[in-house]
């Protein structure tokens, strides 16, 4: 049967009730390394399944991909942080000062790799390219976010102390051994998993609904048991939102159209728009621990956790709609 025009998403139904759930049982105590073993178990068992489904072929013209990598860097380090800067006459007395910074700090981030990953696979795109261009926006990140905050915002990095700021490897090490190693297991044992993995297809889509949704409950509980949420007008909250929302209109539609201006296919398309638009949160907090040391850290990635949700929530009907297209 035929779904409804009208009907929300499913996805984003999905996404709706992970949050609402977050917000009145949230996850503390011990039960919040549970839950990171479990969102980490599915992240790996993720890309342990795209490992096996993708040929190396595939796999090997990702790597070499450099225009589509060029255009997503260009867009996460150069457009986004010019975009913020941009609108600071409208943004800062908005928001104020504070939560200016937190926006500032979210356009210098580099893209997620999970969600952008596993929405390019929902949409039936370059997930090779994909894989390959998020995750070397995170490693290049552990430098470039820290640059651009002190280019954008001298305080923040007079206040950190030029000797302040010690770049760390975990989010490498997350990379490498989450993503890239059960990547290569799947790479590497396709003769014996590629057939499974092929013959249920559904799994795949399992798999990656299943990843968002964990990062989604994961991101809300902590933001409800830190009590973010309230320490805010209703109305900033609000405004900040539009800000976030802002930002998502102008990049992903001109992320479109520079695609398909540029030649490029409607798969490589799809791995432009969901990893050129996307910010991390999962290197993002670490990184504001550092960067903001002695400052309103809750406040400061307040921006960061709005738009991380709202962009899974842009991007799930977003990935349907492409995946229909495709069918």
């Amino acid at each position: 049967m035929k779904r409804p025009a009208w009907l929300p998403d499913s996805l984003v139904l999905m996404l709706i009730a992970t949050v609402a759930l977050a917000m009145l049982v949230p996850v503390h105590g011990r039960g919040v390394a549970v839950l990171d073993v479990l969102t980490q178990l599915a992240v790996a068992l993720l890309f342990f399944l795209h490992g096996s489904k993708l040929s190396r072929q595939a796999v090997l013209e990702g790597l070499l991909h450099w225009r589509l990598h060029a255009l997503v860097f260009a867009a996460t380090f150069v457009l986004f942080p010019l975009l913020g800067l941009a609108l600071r006459p409208w943004l800062e007395p908005l928001v104020g000062s504070t939560l200016y910074l937190g926006v500032l700090f979210v356009c210098a981030l580099p893209s997620t790799v999970q969600s952008s990953i596993a929405f390019t696979s929902l949409a039936r795109g370059n997930v090779a390219a994909a894989m390959c261009s998020a995750s070397t926006s995170n490693i290049l990140g552990m430098a470039l976010t820290p640059l651009l905050m002190a280019a954008m915002a001298p305080a923040i990095g007079a206040s950190a102390g030029a000797g302040a700021v010690h770049l760390s490897w975990h989010t490498f090490e997350g990379i490498v051994t989450t993503l890239l190693l059960p990547f290569v297991a799947g790479q590497a044992l396709q003769r014996w998993t590629g057939p499974w993995v092929a013959r249920h297809r559904a799994w795949i889509r399992i798999s990656d609904q299943g990843t968002i949704l964990l990062v989604v409950y994961g991101a809300f509980s902590a933001a409800t048991v830190q009590g973010l949420y309230r320490h805010l007008p209703l109305a900033t909250l609000l405004a900040l939102l539009g800000v976030c929302a802002l930002l998502l209109a102008l990049v992903m539609p001109l992320l479109t159209l520079l695609s398909r201006a540029l030649g490029f296919s409607r798969e490589d398309e799809i791995a432009i728009v969901f990893c050129g638009s996307k910010k991390t949160l999962a290197s993002g907090v670490p990184m504001a621990q550092i960067l903001f040391a002695g400052q309103a850290v809750g406040l400061l990635v307040l921006p960061l956790m709005l738009f991380h949700q709202l962009q899974l929530m842009v991007c799930a009907p977003l990935a349907r709609r492409y995946a229909r297209q495709a069918a």
